[in-house]
């Protein structure tokens, strides 16, 4: 390569891109669960905000079990780095497993808790009761998406999205179908089970990924689910010590969301209800640029474990330049599709009136996303999860929640929340940056 640098554009794009698609099949599945229910003819603003606040939940319990999946990715990536891949092949089925377990328990956990956890939420009456049918049928699938999150992080650690890619994109059609056959019925074939149809498509959806990338895991990889080995590998005790720091991290950002759509609910079933499409929209956006961030995330660890600081400035520098890029054309298509957006969610004059005058937030923050993430990735590939897991609560309890509180004092209600949102993140992005500067700048000492 040019310049000492190893890396090119291709090998950037070709991590990049399928990453993306992978990344937005689960909000692309809550994204349809939310447009289908929110045209419904009965109930459409009930279950609009149950499916919001059970997204919320199950996204929250999801994203802080998935970390496994970006362990398991920075194992395998530094495993690749330094030619040692097939010294992990006792544990990525022990991993896989683990995961599995994790799902197990934590089903059995919260579906009996149901009704108690969305209460939190300020839930009541039949949004309360949508909430927890739609919870416990969705939560059926935790075991199912720990694990095929798991041998995805495998495939990015091998340098392969496309496997995760196709499983993903496959998924999200089968949930797309099923939402539209299973919430609204087929004339005199197929009953309408409404919100409850759109939980079993996502369960459908989410065994079809699963079944998809264990064949990839099979075909394509030297790993399996076959627990050969009755020793415990010695870095099963790294990748809990990592996944534990990733899922506290997580636990940060989930106290946000959390707190967000406590707050949008407790102002009012419109206001919830509102605040669901945009966070849905919002998490749709951060999967999509999240996409450069996960090939920063395979790519950085190789990087690391090869000592290769000249590659990752250009990596940071690609990847971002991308990132920035992608989220400007996002914003600025959304903003020319602004109304026509929103009327896609829901046919409740009210709630749309809501969207329309928040909306525009979400789209204003999209590029400083794109910066957080990429960086957030890059980080995650080099392991540093304790880094990450501080930073994150340093920011969720000292900006995030101060704004939100002073800016719900001034009665702003749901620009309190995202102004909140907008903060938080811009926080992300320079302390992330400033951190990655001084890190690779050490690398040249």
């Amino acid at each position: 390569m040019k310049n000492g640098i190893n890396i090119n554009t291709k090998d950037i794009l070709k991590l990049a891109f399928p990453a993306i698609i992978a990344g937005i099949a689960e909000p692309l599945i809550s994204l349809t669960d939310v447009a289908v229910i929110g045209n419904m003819y009965n109930n459409a603003v009930e279950g609009l905000l149950a499916v919001g606040l059970v997204g919320s939940f199950l996204s929250a319990i999801i994203w802080t079990l998935a970390q496994t999946k970006t362990s398991l990715s920075s194992i395998v990536s530094k495993a690749v780095g330094d030619h040692t891949t097939q010294s992990l092949k006792p544990l990525i089925p022990q991993a896989i497993w683990l995961n599995i377990a994790l799902g197990v328990l934590i089903y059995a956990v919260t579906a009996p808790l149901a009704t108690y956890i969305f209460t939190l939420y300020n839930a009541t009456d039949h949004v309360l009761e949508l909430s927890v049918g739609y919870y416990q049928i969705r939560a059926i699938g935790f075991p199912i998406t720990l694990s095929a999150f798991a041998i995805f992080g495998v495939f990015r650690g091998l340098q392969n999205t496309s496997w995760a890619m196709i499983a993903s994109l496959c998924g999200a059609l089968v949930n797309v179908v099923l939402d539209y056959v299973l919430v609204y019925g087929v004339s005199d074939l197929i009953p309408s089970y409404g919100v409850m149809g759109a939980a079993y498509a996502s369960l459908v959806a989410q065994l079809v990924m699963l079944l998809i990338a264990v064949f990839y895991l099979y075909h394509k990889t030297p790993f399996s689910l076959s627990l050969s080995s009755k020793v415990i590998h010695p870095k099963l005790k790294n990748h809990i010590a990592l996944a534990a720091n990733f899922f506290l991290r997580t636990v940060a950002i989930n106290l946000a969301i959390f707190l967000s759509y406590r707050y949008a609910s407790g102002y009012g079933e419109t206001y919830g209800a509102a605040h669901a499409i945009m966070m849905n929209i919002w998490l749709f956006f951060s999967f999509f640029i999240d996409g450069f961030a996960n090939a920063g995330n395979a790519i950085g660890g190789k990087l690391l474990g090869s000592r290769d600081a000249i590659s990752l400035r250009y990596l940071a520098k690609k990847t971002t330049t991308y990132g920035v890029v992608v989220a400007i054309t996002l914003a600025l298509l959304c903003a020319g599709l602004y109304t026509f957006i929103g009327n896609q969610f829901t046919d409740d004059e009210v709630v749309l009136a809501l969207f329309l005058n928040v909306f525009w937030m979400v789209l204003v923050m999209q590029p400083v996303n794109a910066v957080a993430f990429v960086f957030d990735g890059i980080f995650k590939g080099w392991g540093e999860a304790s880094y990450l897991r501080n930073l994150l609560f340093v920011l969720t309890l000292g900006v995030f929640i101060p704004t939100l509180l002073l800016a719900d004092f001034l009665g702003w209600k749901l620009h309190a929340i995202w102004l909140a949102f907008t903060f938080w993140m811009i926080g992300r992005a320079v302390v992330l940056y400033l951190k990655f500067q001084n890190r690779v700048t050490s690398m040249d000492q």
